[in-house]
Parts: C-alpha cells; sequence; structure tokens
C-alpha cells in the first residue's frame, strides 16, 4: 500500500457523490462571471462542511478558509469554474441544460476534484496549518484570476504556496504531469482596424481597398515566426478573424483583424508583439490605409517555481506510483490564467490525464472523464496532507 491510499480508501466511499456532483456542474454550465448556481453550490458545500467561507471575490469567485493545528503554514489550492459558448455534443445524459453553453474544458471536474478533497480534509484533519481553496470564476479569457487579485486575495488569504490543476486530454488517464520553470505561453489579443476609402466595386481606382491591405498583412504576418524568432524557441501568431464588407460590389471602408500571439519566454513575447506591430502598420501604409492596433495583454507566461514543482511531482509519485509521473511534461503553447497568480505566490501548475483516445478540450464532444475523480480529489488531500505536514 502506497503513501496515501488511506485518502483513495475515504473517497471511495463518497465516489457517487462526487460523480453526482460534477455531472450535475456539466448540467448546468455558466460562463465567466455567471457561475453564480457553481458558486453556490461550492458555498454551501464547504460551509456544511465546516469552512471558512467568503463570496463575492472576483465577482462570482469562493474561497473556503479550513485552520488547524497551531502551525504557522499555509497553503493554497486553486480550480476554475466556468464554462465555454459551444453547443455541445457529447450525448451523454447529463448534457448540458443550457442551450449554446458547455463545460467543453473540463472546469466543472476541476470544481469537483477540488470539493472531494475539501470534504476529505473537512473530516480527517490530518494536517497542521491553514488551508484556502480557491474556487475562481471566468478563466477562458475574462480575467477571473486577475478579479481576484484585485480584490485582495492574497493579502486577505496569504499563502505560502499555490497550486493548480488541470485535466489533460492524450495523458493517460490518472496519470500526472509536472514540469518546472516555463509551462504555459503568455497570450497577447489584438484588435486590428484598418481604415481605407469605401467605393463601387466597377472603380477600384477611385477607392482604397483596406481588405486587399488586411490579405497582404496576414500573409506577411506568417514570417515572424519562421523567419524573425530563433528556431529553438516558441511562438504562435495567429490571425482568428478577418472581417470586412457585406455586398460583393461594394469596396469596404474598413477590415478588422483579430489576432492571439503567444510565447513561452518575456523577450520572446515582447519580439513577437514588437514585428507584428511594424509588419501591421507598414503593409497597411503601403496600400494606402491607416491602421490602429488595441492590444490586450491577457496572460503571461505560466512559470512554474523549482521547489515547489519537485514537492508536487514527490507527492504525485507516492501516490500513483513513478511509471504514471512525468517531471518533464511537454510545455503547452495555450495559456492559463493560473499564471498571475504564480507571479505574485510560489506554487506549481499540473497536470491530470484525461484518457488517451478522448477529444481535445473547447470541442463539442469533450467531456472530463469521471474515472480521475478520485485521482485528482485524493492528490490534493496527498499535498495537503504533506505540505501541512503534523510536526
Amino acid at each position: 500500500m502506497t503513501r496515501h491510499q488511506h485518502i483513495l480508501a475515504w473517497l471511495n466511499d463518497v465516489a457517487s457523490d462526487l460523480h453526482a456532483t460534477r455531472q450535475d456542474i456539466h448540467a448546468h454550465p455558466e460562463l465567466g462571471f455567471e457561475e453564480n448556481r457553481t458558486s453556490a453550490l461550492v458555498a454551501k458545500s464547504l460551509r456544511d462542511w465546516g469552512y471558512e467561507v467568503h463570496t463575492g471575490i472576483g465577482k462570482t469567485g469562493v474561497v473556503g478558509v479550513l485552520r488547524n493545528g497551531s502551525s504557522p503554514r499555509r497553503l493554497g489550492l486553486r480550480a476554475d469554474m466556468d464554462a465555454l459558448p459551444i453547443i455541445e455534443n457529447t450525448g451523454a445524459t447529463y448534457s448540458s441544460q443550457h442551450q449554446g453553453c458547455m463545460h467543453a474544458c473540463g472546469h466543472d471536474g476541476h470544481t469537483t476534484m477540488l470539493l472531494g478533497a475539501a470534504r476529505y480534509l473537512a473530516a480527517t484533519r490530518q494536517f497542521d496549518g491553514t488551508l484556502t481553496l480557491i474556487f475562481q470564476p471566468a478563466e477562458e479569457g475574462q480575467g477571473g484570476a486577475e478579479a481576484m487579485l484585485a480584490d485582495g486575495l492574497l493579502e486577505r488569504f496569504p499563502c505560502d504556496a499555490l497550486f493548480g490543476m488541470h485535466n489533460m486530454p492524450g495523458l493517460p488517464a490518472g496519470h500526472l504531469g509536472f514540469r518546472e520553470g516555463p509551462m504555459m505561453a503568455s497570450q497577447d489579443l489584438l484588435d486590428v482596424t484598418l481604415e481605407g476609402v469605401g467605393g463601387h466595386g466597377s472603380m477600384p481606382h477611385l477607392a482604397v481597398d483596406p481588405l486587399v491591405a488586411a490579405a497582404s498583412v496576414v500573409m506577411a504576418l506568417q514570417t515572424v515566426v519562421a523567419r524573425n524568432i530563433d528556431a529553438q524557441q516558441a511562438a504562435v501568431v495567429t490571425v482568428g478573424a478577418l472581417q470586412a464588407g457585406e455586398a460583393a460590389n461594394v469596396i469596404p471602408q474598413q477590415a478588422i483583424l483579430r489576432l492571439s500571439l503567444r510565447a513561452l519566454n518575456a523577450q520572446v513575447r515582447e519580439q513577437t508583439l514588437e514585428r507584428v506591430r511594424a509588419i501591421i502598420e507598414s503593409q497597411a501604409q503601403s496600400f494606402g490605409c491607416s491602421s490602429r492596433i488595441e492590444h490586450r495583454p491577457a496572460y503571461p507566461v505560466l512559470v512554474n517555481h523549482a521547489t515547489e514543482t519537485e514537492f508536487a511531482r514527490q507527492v504525485g509519485v507516492e501516490l500513483v506510483g513513478a511509471d504514471a509521473v512525468d517531471g518533464n511534461t511537454p510545455k503547452l503553447m495555450g495559456s492559463e490564467d493560473f499564471a498571475w497568480m504564480l507571479q505574485r505566490c510560489p506554487g506549481a501548475y499540473l497536470f491530470i490525464g484525461n484518457g488517451v483516445s478522448r477529444p481535445m478540450v473547447h470541442n463539442p464532444a469533450y467531456d472530463f472523464n469521471d474515472d480521475i475523480l478520485l485521482t485528482g480529489a485524493a492528490y490534493w488531500g496527498a499535498l495537503t496532507e504533506s505540505w501541512l505536514k503534523p510536526a
């Protein structure tokens, strides 16, 4: 029997409750900063188990605090709660009851795993110190982590370390992935407006066509990563939208492009942004158009701290065995706003496998794998009992 099997055994007795909770949250998805039902469910559960509960942090965020013993050590665990504006196509009996909204990223599972750990830790109290559970809203691009931090999250509930977890399709179910240093990419969002001179489609010489300029911008941007970024570094430039005109015989007045830029270190991030700006401005000018760029820095690079990552990895090995733990899991060019929290407090982010052949997140057919609920909840329990180990 491995060191933490007692946690799995305890959780196994409430497995049906965890499955029901996860599927209930899945059936009632809520978009960022609209997680009122989910927040209420979380807050009620924590209160029922004896936690000190704080609501309205970052609008719909919830924090639960449980103190035990006399140690000054403080641990924070975070889960996200929001869903995505996607039409579900899983065919599950508990499919979304909110048309056009679904849990396509597994935040229903993340919330349930942390609730499972919360229930176990409140019942057993085999730790010494202060445990802070952070249920975050609006991870999917709306700035939920920043909102909680702006509401004084870490000043009101200081932590010595913070940890977060995300499910990962493609990784064997229940396996754990860790990585020291940069793990997930920064993201910058750009809204670009190219202003030309509209006109009749039969007389382009009397107009300045922003659509042609936009097409040239899109093609020129493909050289940024290929020709400006060190081939041993990672960056992504994506033009996700190009909108211009409504009719075949009208040259539009303006064209709008929406871009996302990603990088795994600050220098590459700045270099990418600088080159993208220069290309947009010069290409627009060469076609006689003006350009306006609105830049929104969405996420910093998620950087795992060395000491906390190694501690978290060791707990994973103790729980699931060395063969099920990858201490050098691949970096991702996706982004995660837990990065903001890791800029303010030491900690680490980890992956838990959702299954090898299951659909990727943000897919209408995606569903969180209920078979990993116990492993995820047990991991949070094991990390807490290890970090806040009684003397």
